[in-house]
C-alpha cells in the first residue's frame, strides 16, 4: 500500500498553534539568551525503542515554521521500521530555532510514532488473514487526520473519519428509532445513493435482521470468537463484516481467523504509548 503524504494545508494550522502555545507573547527566553544569534548547529533525531515511524514531515514543518532556513533530512521514511541506535533525520540550521521548535517537532513525532507502532503491532498478529486492521473515530480532538495517517504509516486503514463520511447505526440509533429496520429505512430515505450504510449487532438474531436489510457492512461488537466464526457465515460474503471491542496483539489473531474482513480498534489512536526518540547535538 503507498503512503500518500499528507497536505500541508491539513497539518500547518495544527503546527502554528502548537507553536504559539510553547512561544507565548515573549517566545523562546532561555535559547535567546544563551545562543549567539548566528550560531550554526546540526541535530540528530534517534529512535530510543524499536518502531515504525510517522510525522516527519509534521516535524519539518514546525522547525521551518519557526525558520525558513532549517533544514530536515529523513534518513527513514514514514512507515519505516527503526531500531533502538537508529537515526531517523538530521536537521541543520540556526541553534537558536533548533532548540526553539525541537519539543514541538519531538510532540508530534514521538506521538505519529507511537500510533504507526501500535497499528504495526496489530497488522503483523494478523498477518496472512485477510482481515484489515482499521481505527476509528476515537482519537485525539483536532489530530484526527494526523493520527489516521499514521495508522496508514504503521500498515492499517482508515475508518470513517467524520459523521458527515458514511451511516454507522448503532445500539443508541436503533433505541431510538424502535428498531433496526426502521433505523435503516430512514437513514436510506435520508442519505445518497453513494453513501454505504452499516450496522452495529451485538447479538446474531440482530445480525440475521440486519442481513434481511440493503445495507453495506456489519459492526461485529463484542461477540466471542464462536460468534464471530457464526456471524462470518451467515454473512457470506454479502456484507462487509467489522470485528470490534476489546481487542489486543493477543485476542487479535483468532478474531481475525473467524474471517472478518475488518477489526476496528480505538486504542491505537486514543491510547498508544508514544514511540521514545532523542533529539542529539552533534555540532
Amino acid at each position: 500500500m503507498t503512503l500518500n503524504p499528507l497536505l500541508p494545508l491539513i497539518y500547518e494550522p495544527l503546527v502554528r498553534t502548537a507553536l504559539l502555545e510553547d512561544l507565548g507573547r515573549a517566545g523562546d527566553i532561555t535559547a535567546d539568551a544563551i545562543v549567539p544569534a548566528n550560531q550554526q548547529a546540526r541535530l540528530q533525531m534517534r529512535a530510543r525503542q524499536t518502531g515504525v515511524v510517522a510525522g516527519l514531515d509534521i516535524a519539518r514543518c514546525v522547525f521551518q515554521m519557526v525558520s525558513p532556513d532549517v533544514s530536515l533530512r529523513a534518513e527513514r521514511p514514514d512507515g519505516g521500521a527503526v531500531e533502538p541506535g537508529d537515526v531517523i533525520a538530521t536537521i541543520d540550521g540556526p541553534a537558536r530555532s533548533l532548540l526553539t521548535g525541537e519539543r514541538t517537532a519531538l510532540n508530534f513525532l514521538c506521538h505519529l510514532s507511537g500510533v504507526a507502532t501500535a497499528t504495526a503491532t496489530l497488522v503483523e498478529a494478523v498477518k496472512g488473514a485477510r482481515a484489515q486492521i482499521v481505527c476509528t473515530r476515537k482519537t485525539t480532538p483536532g489530530l484526527r487526520a494526523l493520527e489516521k495517517y499514521a495508522v496508514r504509516a504503521g500498515g492499517g486503514g482508515n475508518h470513517r473519519f467524520g459523521l458527515d463520511d458514511a451511516v454507522l447505526i448503532k445500539d443508541n440509533h436503533i433505541a431510538l428509532a424502535g428498531g433496526i429496520r426502521t433505523a435503516v429505512e430512514r437513514a436510506k430515505a435520508h442519505t445518497g445513493h453513494l453513501v454505504k450504510i452499516e450496522v452495529e449487532v451485538d447479538t446474531l438474531a440482530q445480525l440475521e435482521v440486519a442481513l434481511s436489510l440493503d445495507i453495506d457492512a456489519v459492526l461485529l461488537d463484542n461477540m466471542r470468537v464462536e460468534q464471530l466464526a457464526q456471524a462470518v457465515r451467515m454473512a457470506d460474503g454479502k456484507v462487509i463484516t467489522e470485528a470490534s471491542g476489546r481487542i489486543t496483539a493477543a485476542t487479535a489473531p483468532a478474531i481475525a481467523a473467524t474471517g472478518v474482513d475488518l477489526i476496528s480498534v480505538g486504542w491505537v489512536t486514543h491510547s498508544s504509548a508514544a514511540l521514545d526518540i532523542g533529539l542529539d547535538y552533534l555540532s
